[in-house]
């Protein structure tokens, strides 16, 4: 019987999260929600499922110590460092190698580590089921999210044709996948009952991500041939990054999702969420009686709307409405709700100016 694995993909930026999440400690690093870090309800939620010697993350070379701190029940030698960032794709042709080398006949799950997931006897099995059938059939699966409203900030996955149930969990015959619609397109997609959200999360055996690295990215079946054979070795580091310095950034959805044609899509019946910029916590938070969301030490008066978050100061608002107010040691930021996906922006702006390089 084929081995279960899990690789958590740890390796963003979280720059929307700005000024809480920094580049030295992003926001897969938090307790945004809930008790633990992200990146720790990530691991805890694979309990009962898949063992920790059988987790592995992959993240940025220089947050390894702090998903180590995050996730202290995984060995040391399961937290890969990437030396430069080359997209999902490459990470997953890494994982692929490290679950290789433990079971060359493995069934492994692609997770993000920064995901919200309720239900999580749900999600559970919907991970077992999936793996269970890509143990019998050379197929990928990719976890499809129900769509709740015409968002676009999602790619899509259309489906086809029911496949039949799991263990209670439905599979589809996939389509095709499409990019992030505008907001006509993505309420026709609503309408048709026919498209998922793209979730990230993917499961399939080593073989049949291999054969299709193999036919769609050959650099990519490469560097899973290259780095299966240093694995445990103290060659891998120089190894890793010696091949990762000859990739191209690619993600895995680019890669392969968009070519193949033995891709299905696994329901999701439980609760999701992205989390992918602050405007996401008022659905993990109380509202106050004027729909403020105040995570920490704010009072307002007359204020509306508003999302203050302010975990060790004091923070006032009075007579203004819908507005992001973070406030950090050493950074205040104050955002129209509506352009919280401009964060980004800001930082590059701030980078630009070669100031503050402390606060990134």
């Amino acid at each position: 019987m084929s081995k279960q694995f899990a690789v958590i993909l740890a390796g963003g930026k979280g720059e929307r999260f700005w000024p809480l999440s920094t580049s030295k400690k992003p926001k897969q690093l938090l307790s945004l929600v809930g008790n633990r870090t992200l990146l720790g309800q990530a691991v805890e939620r694979l309990n009962g499922l898949i063992s920790p010697e059988n987790i592995f993350v992959i993240t940025n070379a220089e947050l390894v110590a702090g998903c180590h701190e995050a996730a202290p029940e995984l060995p040391a030698e399961n937290i890969i460092g990437e030396p430069i960032g080359r997209d999902t794709a490459a990470a997953v042709a890494l994982g692929a190698a490290l679950v290789k080398a433990r079971d060359p006949k493995g069934v492994f799950c692609i997770l993000t580590a920064d995901h919200v997931i309720g239900e999580q006897d749900i999600f559970r099995r919907t991970l077992d089921a999936g793996m269970k059938l890509a143990a019998k059939e050379e197929v990928l699966i990719t976890i499809g999210i129900t769509p709740t409203e015409p968002a676009t900030g999602f790619g899509y996955i259309e489906s086809a044709k029911a496949l039949g149930e799991k263990d209670g969990v439905e599979f589809l015959k996939v389509k095709r996948f499409v990019e992030k619609p505008d907001r006509a397109t993505a309420e026709k997609y609503l309408k048709s009952e026919k498209f998922f959200w793209n979730a990230g999360m993917f499961i399939w055996s080593v073989k049949s991500i291999e054969s299709a690295l193999k036919q769609f990215r050959p650099p990519l079946a490469k560097l899973l041939a290259n780095m299966k054979s240093v694995a445990g070795e103290s060659t891998f580091a120089k190894t890793l990054a010696d091949e990762y310095a000859k990739l191209e950034k690619i993600s895995i959805d680019y890669a392969v999702m968009e070519h193949a044609k033995n891709i299905v899509v696994a329901r999701a019946t439980f609760p999701w969420d992205d989390v992918g910029s602050w405007t996401a916590l008022e659905n993990h938070f109380p509202k106050d009686s004027k729909n403020n969301t105040l995570i920490g030490d704010a009072a307002t008066l007359d204020a509306r709307g508003n999302i203050i978050i302010s975990r060790d100061h004091m923070t006032a608002l009075v007579g203004v409405k819908n507005l992001i107010v973070v406030q950090v040691e050493g950074a205040t930021l104050v955002c129209a709700r509506d352009r919280a996906q401009d964060i980004k922006q800001l930082l590059a702006e701030i980078r630009k100016s070669g100031r503050h390089e402390e606060l990134l």
